[in-house]
């Protein structure tokens, strides 16, 4: 048994979709739960519509106009009967986006994130069942909410791990002894039955928890790169394949920002020991890397490069010393607003901390913060990690006049850095 996972690189076209049967038609000897992302940009579309509808703007019906002739283009390509049962399947799932945004916001930011971005989901993963049927790769559509199960945490939903196991381990086995199961990463549901998502890019982490609470074998993530690279192909010519690591390594890899998989992946199959592939998913062919228990030494500077960052100085307003009592206060902030720390550090008169540009979790955390302590802050900012650094990596990569706080460590080396003007 074996989980595969596409992302939306891989199903943002006719074409890819296309891909993704074949790849499928190679593998009907296996039983295979597949997971799949929102197509291409959608998930940053649906933000769009979501942060236009939030602040009462003209644009979002024209914004989900946009949505619905991207997905409907890809589904003209796909099916030559214009009768087809996907075309009301996703007008359908449409709906679900209409209901929310005829009427001005009552909830929450978060609350209406996660009704709105799920969809993405959806409707990916009904297009590409729909799609196999009629090439004949018999499968059948899971809808991830009766399986995922998660507290209320939106946009960043914590698994019950008791109850989602259970509803995986009873359901799923009996459907793909017949046949291969379609279902969507990124999104679970609450006892309340609100959907709920598990952060960006959480797909790679939904494809874990099934291959986890399934006991696959392994779990292959196909992407648009050859596997693992240390460094950003987007950002750097000169990258180099890993074959193979540790769970260990990437789990740290993940920590500081490498986007290749999603931070929260790699812990449940390390539980089990379940085996990540990371492969090409235009030469299926190739090996890619291997995630895997074992002793694997690495060679080269891995570079990771995390855009969108904010610093932020506190400091007390009294200029009394940063204690522990202090970083108590400070860090029960940084928790109840759900802000993840990057980097920081402390000095005596002030504790300074990187962290992802959300302007929401900010303010949040200003109001918080704001009656007992004094701050400044710099945003637009790079946070650049080298593991495994050497003199060298840092001179090429990271020795700058706009560098704004450095830290190293005998493994990762870090630095934020003011973007070029």
């Amino acid at each position: 048994m074996e989980v595969y996972k596409f992302g939306g690189a891989s199903v943002k076209d006719a074409d890819g979709i296309k891909n993704l049967g074949f790849i499928l038609q190679k593998n009907l000897d296996k039983q295979l739960l597949v997971v799949i992302s929102a197509m291409g940009k959608t998930t940053n579309a649906l933000e769009k519509l979501t942060k236009s509808y939030f602040d009462n703007k003209d644009d979002v019906f024209d914004i989900l106009d946009e949505i619905k002739a991207y997905h409907f283009g890809i589904i003209d390509q796909l099916f030559e009967d214009k009768n087809a049962k996907v075309f009301d399947d996703i007008n359908n799932t449409f709906v679900e986006i209409e209901w929310v945004i005829e009427d001005k916001p009552q909830d929450e930011f978060n609350f209406i994130y996660d009704q709105i971005v799920s969809v993405g989901e959806i409707l990916s993963t009904k297009i590409v069942s729909h799609y196999l049927n009629t090439i004949g790769i018999k499968n059948k559509w899971l809808d991830a909410r009766s399986y995922i199960q998660t507290d209320n945490t939106y946009r960043e939903a914590k698994i019950n791990w008791e109850k989602t196991e259970k509803l995986i381990a009873q359901g799923i086995p009996p459907i793909i002894k017949e046949q291969i199961a379609i279902t969507q990463g990124f999104i679970g549901n609450t006892s309340e039955n609100f959907t709920t998502t598990l952060g960006r890019e959480g797909s790679d982490y939904t494809a874990s928890i099934f291959a986890s609470c399934l006991n696959a074998n392994q779990v292959t993530v196909w992407k648009d790169v050859p596997g693992i690279l240390n460094a950003d192909p987007k950002l750097f010519n000169d990258t180099q394949k890993l074959a193979e690591l540790s769970y260990a390594e990437a789990i740290e890899m993940t920590y500081y920002g490498a986007t290749v998989i999603h931070p929260k992946t790699i812990k449940p199959l390390q539980n089990k020991g379940i085996p990540l592939f990371v492969k090409p998913f235009m030469q299926p062919e190739e090996a890619g890397t291997i995630i895997k228990e074992a002793d694997i030494s690495i060679q080269i500077p891995i570079l990771i490069v995390k855009q969108n960052q904010l610093l932020m100085s506190i400091s007390t307003k009294d200029f009394s010393f940063i204690t522990e009592h202090h970083l108590k206060d400070l860090f029960a902030a940084f928790s109840k607003v759900n802000i993840k720390i990057n980097m920081m550090q402390v000095s005596a008169l002030s504790f300074s901390a990187c962290f992802d540009e959300d302007e929401t979790k900010f303010n949040q955390l200003i109001n918080l913060l704001e009656a007992d302590f004094s701050y400044k802050y710099n945003n637009h900012l790079q946070l650049v990690t080298i593991r495994h650094a050497t003199e060298d990596s840092i001179k090429t990569y990271a020795q700058a006049k706009n560098l704004l706080l450095e830290q190293r460590s005998r493994t990762t080396a870090q630095f934020i850095l003011k973007n070029d003007e």
